[in-house]
């Protein structure tokens, strides 16, 4: 066994060694299902814990909600005693170890909304007891975990490092990914001291195919910053090209596949209608905003959000331009049909999706708009865009592809049938390059 310099952290390294160790989950969305998921597996008993009753009820049932995660291996940790869901946050000294996989948003302000960390961290802390390891998914600013978290779970006298376990190890899920899921995707872990960095690798060890111990917390959530930033400055960098060579009478998507080709010194990314997810368009303002106490400015990132923040107008923008070149007429009036409502492919997660930013704009300018996407058929509630909740998707069918002046594709779900949509639609706006990968007629499309 691993030398501990705790008691407390030996006997609870015994536990998650012999598979004894209870773990609780807090978020059983997107991140903290699978996540469950995997433990589980891996034959440890875990009690998930969700505000939302309705979840609570169906996860209990064996259904999780979320389409592209499958109900089976929830049923059957259900039906090994391996996995239960509660609302009650008074359960939470249950667990020897307490994963928080909760949001991380921005205010209007583009400022980090860090109030689900917080009443997560004011619950554990209301029944903390000893010798408790609690780890933070949750992406956010790099010093959250020790700056944050750490003063309130100490505030009643229990000391990290001493009487419970802190650690950060960032969430790295890509939803619908039929590749990468959380079990074989490395863990980037950091702890507070010797002994959290120990458990946490321990206990992520005994699911997912590689641990990454660094020195910090902090080290730890820079690294998802650093992920996500990476790739939010060169998306950013191919949509301002795709505007470029788009002016130049150049695809951006035959020039790309093309580049891709060199061995060496070159890595493929794709522009699109606008970033969304629960990632890419949030995480780099958080650095954002904690380099300002440093009187650092961020000037790639936000030249970065810039570029993606104005891709809804520039697609909107080229849909006008079609439709007078094609028709001699506005957008004011004009009837158009938006495919994919969720932010990427293949899923029905809907967070930041560009799609609400497209159907606003276009309303704005006076079209009519109606979606179609067979994965999220009904657009939820969101803070940002509360006035398009409850509409729900129509069939896509060729009379109604007909009876729309224009077509715009802004999510490339595989089971669109793309030949169907560039044959029946009058005018076909692609932003994916969906139409011509499906070898469809490219006649009556015009990338975007």
């Amino acid at each position: 066994m691993q030398d501990m310099q705790s008691p407390l952290a030996s006997a609870l390294l015994a536990r998650i060694q012999a598979r004894q160790a209870v773990i609780g989950i807090i978020g059983l969305g997107y991140v903290g299902l699978p996540l469950a998921i995997a433990i589980a597996r891996a034959g440890f008993k875990v009690l998930g814990f969700d505000i939302d009753t309705r979840r609570v009820a169906a996860l209990n049932q064996g259904d999780g909600l979320i389409k592209h995660i499958s109900n089976a291996p929830i049923r059957e940790a259900i039906a090994m005693g391996l996995f239960s869901a509660t609302a009650d946050f008074v359960r939470l000294d249950e667990p020897d170890a307490i994963l928080i996989c909760v949001p991380t948003p921005l205010t209007r302000q583009r400022e980090p909304d860090m109030s689900y960390v917080a009443n997560s961290t004011a619950s554990i802390a209301a029944r903390l007891r000893r010798g408790q390891l609690v780890i933070l998914e949750s992406s956010t600013w790099p010093g959250t975990t020790e700056e944050l978290m750490k003063p309130v779970l100490e505030a009643d006298g229990l000391v990290s490092g001493r009487d419970f376990f802190l650690a950060f190890s960032p969430e790295r899920e890509d939803p619908g990914n039929p590749v990468y899921g959380t079990q074989n995707i490395p863990k980037v872990v950091g702890g507070d001291g010797a002994d959290a960095l120990a458990l946490a690798k321990t206990l992520y060890d005994a699911f997912v195919s590689a641990t990454v111990p660094v020195s910090s917390p902090a080290a730890a959530e820079a690294v998802k910053l650093t992920e996500n930033i990476f790739r939010s400055v060169n998306i950013a960098l191919v949509n301002e090209l795709k505007v470029i060579y788009d002016a130049m009478g150049l695809d951006v998507w035959e020039i790309i596949e093309a580049a891709r080709t060199k061995p060496f010194g070159y890595m493929p990314f794709y522009p699109g209608p606008g970033l969304g997810g629960h990632c890419i368009p949030i995480d780099p303002f958080y650095l954002t905003w904690k380099a300002r106490e440093f009187d650092i400015a961020t000037r790639f990132i936000e030249l970065a959000g810039q570029i993606n923040a104005a891709m809804p107008r520039h697609v909107v923008d080229r849909l006008a331009e079609a439709l007078d070149k094609r028709f001699r007429r506005g957008l004011n009036g004009a009837r158009i049909l938006l495919i994919g409502i969720a932010y990427k492919k293949n899923v029905d997660d809907t967070r930041e999706s560009a799609s609400f930013k497209l159907i606003e704009i276009l309303e704005e300018r006076g079209a009519e708009t109606d979606f179609h996407d067979p994965h999220a058929q009904v657009i939820p509630k969101t803070r940002e865009h509360a006035a398009l909740a409850g509409r729900r998707s129509v069939a896509l069918t060729p009379e109604t592809l007909a009876g729309y002046d224009a077509v715009l594709i802004a999510t490339d779900h595989d089971d669109i049938d793309y030949a169907l949509v560039a044959n029946a639609a009058r005018l076909v706006v692609d932003t994916r390059n969906a139409c011509a990968k499906a070898g469809a007629d490219m006649a009556k499309v015009v990338k975007a």
